[in-house]
């Protein structure tokens, strides 16, 4: 075994009680309360002691840089506790090789507390002995970060502890070797290949519950905002996942830790209201406890009755959703009553209705109809000694097995594939599978958004009409439960009867009802179904009728819709939807063809958001990687530039380019800038820079942008520049005379003139005209559209290819 009391290096003794308490702190307040003791509060007491106390202890050891004796007592725990369940003495060999590969690979890794990082998969594959998982489980665990976080990869798991165990290992590595445009779509991309993983093989997913429990316990050293984060990625996935399949232990730790780090104030001031109380609700579970066992020991039935602590999170959810403060939350008073056989479950409710007053509407048989995560009971509350009411719980002790481990006691290897085990597993986990058949795995934010709303989500069961109970998602209607029966009979459905009385299709369902479905051969969905149905399987199948019977109508349809959203967006169709960049779109979102993408936007597959937001992301980088590749060219330029012999300036042009005063700079003869106007530079090739106005048509629809350069005006510049003017008039008599004269009155001399007269007797004169700067030019402009017959004057702004 690699960790040995030499490797120690400090006497187990010296160890104080508080390093001690700390060691087994999580497994204590993991743990429910012995089933003989009474102190409601203890287990929420002690978590609530150790969130407190966590912190500065790891702090403290990572001090000391000796955590040896951490990683002993947790590798001796993990042997110990697989050593109660499973007698295999080869189960302990695989063990110790796997630790031994995963502190070899880990070596000097630490974590975020400053523990070395092999206690972390050591604490985990702890959890998972705690609900007995089978070796290649347990070994997985041992593994699970070592494909993700070292150079192992997931062939050598294979190789050495075969393709079960690095299926496992795969199953709950995160994608971090792959780009992801932002942590969202990474991390819903994880959630994806679990979940799919899972549906193979519910393993992954409880190694990957007790990987986040451990993370979760270990919480207080990171910032306040990385706790809130992982908090509330738990509160929306892990534990409604451990909900659903009914591993509650590790539910209700997951829910109370998460309830600490959003929500710290609310969980201090319940912690501290709850000690205050304990005492008397302690009193009231004992008297409920004593009377109800003695009337079962004088009716014969051989029963344990224990208290139930009630968990911090579920109160604090009844007062939110109640508004009521704690005075005001009456059965936090809990009993739980454990029988041989069911028929005893219902002798002992009959038996506490005699006893005490039950409440209206207070009474749940989970026997008769069990929860999807294959959780049994029956429920009721009654008014209890000193007129409080008390929920009283019953099960058998087979039930009580199932509500402690969910889906973990029902492992393929307990129940034999000789006997039918596996068939009878696989019946038990169909909710899943059932779901993940239907889904669109190509967007990983729907995919996750759906199992949020299917598999997470509050419940409602009704009934056929021969009794045969269905449990659909909350919010669903008659359209949910005919494609849940069958798609068929989704697909041909007209109407709908609840309680014998016909509905809207859009009604929604409640508890208890009885629905029945009327259909017709010649019916087909429509849709409008895929905005008003509850379930996502039930819009799966929607759109999966539509993706097969109307091919040419979804393309058409998806093209429209596209457009629409673009102009939505404010951006233009066209010139965003290049060829080459749909066929990017359709490789992005897993399609085979452009016609199939559009279809699936047609059909609602595919958002045409989705679509669309790619588009952009494309064209956006392509402009960046134009606009860096233009910026280089035009750097590269600019230095040759700067290297080639100057040549003697004719006469001062009064430009900087690019703050250099020294180069061979030409004013452009094609639109003849002058000081004021807005220019730019273009390095030509041996003949220095040529200076435009930003405006030249030679510029606009320049083919070598990256030759472009940024010229300025210095701020005082001597000389004249020449300037061409349009003038557009009617002829006269002296109409030259007068032009010449405004010229000749501010100084301006003509360097060239052009003049034409078309035959209705309009002039039209272009004349050179030398100027200092854009303010005269303004000024002569003005005086010039005074004159007499004056129509316009305008300046020209170039001719292209001069």
């Amino acid at each position: 075994m690699a960790v040995t009391n030499e490797d120690m290096n400090k006497d187990k003794n010296n160890v104080s009680t508080e390093t001690t308490k700390k060691i087994n702190m999580a497994e204590i307040f993991s743990k429910t309360l012995d089933d003989e003791t009474i102190h409601t509060d203890a287990s929420a007491s002690t978590l609530a002691d150790f969130l407190i106390n966590e912190e500065n202890y790891i702090k403290e050891k990572a001090k000391q840089h000796d955590f040896s004796f951490e990683v002993k007592e947790e590798y001796d725990r993990l042997i110990k506790k697989v050593q109660s369940y499973n007698k295999d003495p080869k189960a302990l060999e695989w063990i110790n090789k796997a630790y031994n590969l995963a502190a070899q690979a880990h070596g000097k890794q630490v974590r975020k507390s400053g523990e070395p990082y092999i206690i972390h998969p050591l604490s985990v594959a702890y959890i998972l002995a705690e609900l007995q998982m089978d070796l290649p489980g347990v070994i997985a665990a041992l593994l699970h970060d070592v494909v993700e976080d070292t150079e192992y990869t997931r062939e050598d798991i294979a190789k050495i502890f075969g393709e079960e165990v690095a299926f496992l290992v795969d199953g709950v590595t995160k994608l971090s070797s792959f780009h992801y445009t932002d942590k969202e779509d990474q991390q819903t991309e994880n959630f994806r290949k679990m979940f799919l993983a899972m549906a193979k093989d519910i393993r992954v997913v409880v190694i990957k519950l007790a990987d986040r429990l451990h993370n979760m316990r270990t919480l207080g050293v990171f910032r306040r905002e990385k706790q809130q984060r992982i908090a509330r990625e738990t509160l929306e996935i892990y534990a409604p996942l451990a909900h659903r399949l009914g591993i509650y232990n590790i539910k209700w730790e997951l829910e109370d830790l998460c309830f600490h780090y959003l929500h710290p104030e609310e969980y201090e001031d319940l912690v501290r209201q709850m000690k205050q109380k304990r005492r008397a609700r302690e009193e009231i579970v004992e008297e409920t406890m004593k009377v109800l066992k003695e009337h079962l020991d004088k009716s014969g039935i051989k029963a344990k009755v224990t208290g139930r602590p009630k968990h911090f999170y579920s109160i604090y959810k009844k007062m939110k959703k109640q508004h009521k403060d704690l005075s005001q939350i009456y059965d936090l008073y809990a009993v739980r009553v454990i029988v041989d056989t069911i028929p005893q479950c219902y002798a002992v409710l009959g038996l506490a209705h005699s006893l005490w007053k039950p409440l209206p509407n207070r009474f749940k048989d989970y026997i008769a109809v069990p929860k999807p995560n294959l959780y049994q009971s029956l429920h009721t509350t009654v008014i209890g000694t000193q007129g409080q009411p008390v929920e009283i719980q019953i099960r058998t002790w087979e039930m009580h097995h199932i509500s402690e481990y969910g889906v973990a006691a029902h492992w393929r290897y307990k129940e034999g594939k000789a006997n039918g085990g596996a068939s009878r597993f696989d019946s038990k986990i169909s909710w899943l599978r059932h779901i993940l058949e239907w889904q669109d795995t190509s967007n990983s934010k729907e995919f996750v958004n759906a199992l949020k709303l299917d598999v997470f989500s509050d419940e409602v069961f009704v009934f056929t009409p021969k009794g045969d109970v269905i449990n659909l998602p909350q919010g669903s209607i008659p359209l949910d439960f005919a494609y849940r029966i069958h798609t068929e009979i989704g697909n041909h459905c007209v109407g709908a009867k609840v309680n014998n009385k016909m509905v809207p299709l859009d009604t929604k369902l409640k508890n208890g009802d009885i629905v029945s479905i009327v259909t017709s051969k010649s019916a087909k969905p429509s849709y409008d179904w895929l905005n008003i149905v509850g379930a996502s399987e039930s819009r799966s199948k929607i759109r999966s009728w539509f993706k097969h019977e109307n091919r040419e109508e979804n393309i058409a349809r998806g093209q429209g819709l596209l457009v629409e959203e673009a102009n939505r967006m404010n951006q233009d169709w066209k010139e965003l939807a290049s060829r080459n960049r749909l066929d990017e779109v359709v490789h992005r979102v897993n399609v085979q063809s452009l016609d199939d993408m559009f279809a699936a936007v047609g059909y609602g597959g595919i958002t045409p958001k989705s679509v669309i937001l790619n588009l952009m992301n494309i064209y956006n980088k392509e402009v960046k990687t134009r606009e860096a590749a233009q910026g280089a060219k035009s750097a590269k330029a600019f230095e040759q530039l700067k290297t080639e012999p100057k040549k003697k300036q004719v006469a001062p042009h009064g430009v900087l380019v690019k703050g250099e005063s020294s180069l061979e700079v030409h004013l452009a003869k094609c639109c003849n800038p002058v000081p004021g106007d807005e220019i730019i530079g273009y390095i030509t090739r041996g003949r220095g820079v040529t200076v435009h106005r930003l405006d030249c048509p030679n510029i606009v629809n320049t083919d070598e942008p990256e030759r472009l350069i940024e010229a300025t005006w210095i701020k005082q510049t001597s000389g004249t520049f020449q300037v061409n003017i349009e003038i557009v008039s009617y002829d006269r008599t002296g109409l030259m005379a007068d032009i010449l004269a405004v010229l000749s009155d501010n100084k301006t001399s003509v360097s060239s003139a052009n003049i034409n007269v078309n035959d209705a007797g309009v002039a039209t004169m272009r004349l050179g005209i030398q100027i200092k700067d854009l303010q005269q030019l303004e000024y002569i402009m003005t005086k010039i559209r005074r004159v007499k017959g004056v129509h316009s004057v305008e300046r020209l702004k170039g001719r292209k290819g001069n």
